[in-house]
């Protein structure tokens, strides 16, 4: 048995799945119908979620919470480039950690 469901989407976001769904060769009907059968497979939300960085939120607060100790040690970088290894390396050496 089917069911029905309402959803309220402004009509940009609608026109434009619609038009990239219709590229592949879907409807919006079974695009949303394909989402919603991955949520029950994975049992998750099955996107890869970015930040408006362009991060995963994970990575992001990763970053966040290296910048923050380095603040709070008082390190100091002369480039963003020596700030950004600095980040990376603490991050590979915690990932190590994990493993």
């Amino acid at each position: 048995m089917s069911s029905i469901i309402n959803i309220r989407v402004d009509s940009a976001t609608k026109s434009e799945a619609q038009k990239t769904l219709q590229e592949m060769g879907l409807d919006l009907s079974s695009g949303i119908k394909l989402f919603l059968r991955n949520v029950v497979i994975t049992k998750s939300v099955p996107l890869n979620l970015r930040t408006d960085n362009g991060f995963t939120v994970g990575r992001e607060q990763e970053m966040i919470k290296s910048a923050e100790l380095a603040k709070k040690d008082g390190k100091g970088y002369v480039t963003a480039d020596d700030a950004m290894d600095a980040i990376e390396k603490e991050w590979k050496e915690e990932y190590k950690k994990k493993k």
